[in-house]
């Protein structure tokens, strides 16, 4: 199984940022997918998480209606994308699933 995060980087308060995962050895079309993040010193936050068919979607608290969470079944690709970004947005990325957690990509935050 593999959970290749991408698409971090530096960028400014009120800026934006798109994810992605790639997902391999596993069948991706039969597991809800979710994102989570977690800041140097903090515990690990749960961002946001989208059911099989991309049709329901739930965020946490400090990203609703900032980020949008969507998948692509046919590339086996999870995304978040990432607007109007807070310095407190800073944070490694992962995205999961059924407990598993692939390699995270840096978000950082800053002016």
């Amino acid at each position: 199984v593999q959970l290749q995060a991408s698409g971090g980087g530096l960028v400014q308060p009120g800026g934006s940022l798109r994810l992605s995962c790639s997902a391999s050895g596993f069948t991706f079309t039969r597991y809800t997918m979710a994102w989570f993040r977690q800041a140097p010193g903090k515990e690990r936050e749960f961002v946001a998480v989208i059911r099989v068919s991309g049709g329901t979607t739930y965020y946490g608290d400090a990203v609703k209606g900032r980020f949008t969470i969507s998948r692509d079944n046919g590339k086996n690709t999870l995304y978040l994308q990432m607007n109007s970004l807070k310095p407190e947005d800073s944070a490694v990325y992962y995205c999961s699933f059924n407990g598993i957690q692939g390699q995270g990509t840096q978000v950082t935050v800053s002016s």
